[in-house]
Parts: C-alpha cells; structure tokens; sequence
C-alpha cells in the first residue's frame, strides 16, 4: 500500500518553498532565504504544479505572484506546515533545531550503521532508500546530504554539490551453492529503473546472454535475501559483497560491467542554518 500511494505524498519542503516564494516575492529571494539552490527551487514547484495541475506562480512586475490555484495551494501549504510544526511541538523540538537530514543508499546503509555509533547518530536524521531517490531528495530539498551509487560518466545533476566521489567495481554475486544448467537463461535479481538493474541487462544483452527475472523487489534486503536461497545471481559492489555470498567468477557471466562511482553530495547546510 506505501508504495502505491507513494506518489501522492508531498514533502513539507514543498510546502516551505511555495510559502517563501509567496512571502518573499520571487524564487531568487526565497532560494537565499531558504538556503536552496534556484534549481532546486524550481524543481520543487514544477513538482507541485504536476501534482495539482497548474501553474501556482506567474511572472509580476515585482516577481512571482500566485494563480488563483497557487492562493489556493498557499493555504493549504500554510495549514500542512503548521501541523507539522505543532507535531515537531509534541517532542520538545524547537525552531532552531540542526540535526542533518542524511540520505543514503540502501547498498551502503547497513554498513555505514556498523562504523557509526549512538552519539555520531545524535545530531542525524538518516533517511534509507534507493539512488534515484535519494538524488530526488537532495534537489527537493529533503535531504542535507546524500550517499548514492551514479554512473561513472554521469554529471551531478544542477544544484547539487560534488564532495566526495569514488569508483566502486561491480561484481556479480551468488550463493555458494548456486549452480546454472547448461544453456538455461541466467536468473536475475533485480529491480526495474535501478541502476544496477540497467547495469545488468545492458552487459547481459552485449554478450547476448539469455536471461530471466528470477526476484523483482524494490527492497534491497530482499533482494539480497533471494540470493542467498539460491536463487539467482545480482550485482553489486565488490567490496560490500556480504557473507555468505561470493563473487561470481563463471565463463558465462559478462566480466566488465560498467564503472560506478559512489558520490557524497550535499546542498549548503551553513547558509541554510544561518538563515534559519
């Protein structure tokens, strides 16, 4: 059900930005105040304008000014912030709270959880899911900072600041027990519109190797989980390979999947916090 629905849920930082722009006048003045980028502004509003269908703002002689439909988004953006805030109320939080919005992917969260402890956890808010998600987050302005898998040649999408980045070599993975029947076609495990989805199928069909869906879940979990009952075979970095799966090293299995790189990648949080 949370993921059929998922696609109706707007995030209060929608919210917060139609509000700034409405009291500050323009995407330029609520960008500075918010401490967000104007693209990442803009993608917020072309977000919400799909959800509601229609443009919220229009060009005025002082700046952007709401549509009839944008004054009423306005106050209902108004009514969701407040319930938020009087929610954030119930547990003592405050208007200058800091804590950092971590967004990481799945791949990597389990084991970023075992280096860090209770206090390196106290000021962050962690937020796990799928790459293309928690790049989504970051342009939406709900995550501060993202962990995520990218394509090597891939360019950081605009708004968003490069840190840290490191390539990470793929490998294929199976139990220790798996085996494949001569000329059967090679079970995957997988997710559709990943990128280790796209990874797979593009290096099966450059070898022209057949293949099957074995496992299809957009948990990351279960996928590994499918792995390690024998199912089939799946990608995944090589040096997060967990036990007891091993790398799969059969003549079959194309050897040269693509690079990935792992990229860290933040919005300015100083001028955010500063601003708040």
């Amino acid at each position: 059900m949370h993921r059929r629905y998922q696609h109706l849920s707007i995030p209060t930082e929608i919210m917060r930005s139609v509000v700034g722009i409405s009291e500050a006048g323009s995407i330029t003045k609520a960008a500075k105040l918010l401490g967000l980028s104007q693209p990442a502004i803009s993608s917020q509003i072309k977000r919400i304008e799909h959800v509601v269908g229609g443009s919220i703002f229009h060009k005025s002689a002082n700046g952007s000014a709401t549509t009839e439909l944008g004054k009423l988004v306005l106050t209902q953006a108004r009514k969701i912030l407040e319930a938020n805030d009087q929610l954030l109320l119930l547990r003592g939080a405050t208007s200058d709270e800091s804590s950092i919005r971590l967004g990481m992917s799945n791949v990597y969260s389990q084991r970023m959880l075992q280096m860090m402890s209770p206090a390196d956890m106290a000021n962050i808010c962690m937020y796990s899911d799928n790459s293309a998600e928690i790049a989504k987050g970051l342009l939406d302005g709900f995550i501060d900072v993202g962990i995520f898998l990218g394509l090597v040649e891939m360019p950081a999408a605009a708004g968003i600041d490069l840190v840290a980045q490191r390539d990470d070599e793929v490998t294929w993975v199976r139990s220790r027990d798996f085996t494949l029947s001569p000329g059967a076609p090679v079970p995957i495990l997988t997710w559709p519109g990943q990128i280790m989805h796209d990874l797979m199928i593009q290096a099966l069909e450059r070898k022209g190797m057949v293949y099957r869906i074995a496992f299809s879940s957009p948990d990351y979990h279960a996928r590994i989980d499918a792995a390690k009952a024998g199912l089939g075979l799946t990608l995944l970095p090589k040096r997060l390979v967990p036990e007891p799966l091993m790398a799969a090293h059969e003549y079959y299995l194309p050897q040269n999947a693509e690079g990935l790189s792992l990229r860290t990648l933040r919005l300015p949080l100083q001028e955010r916090r500063a601003d708040r």
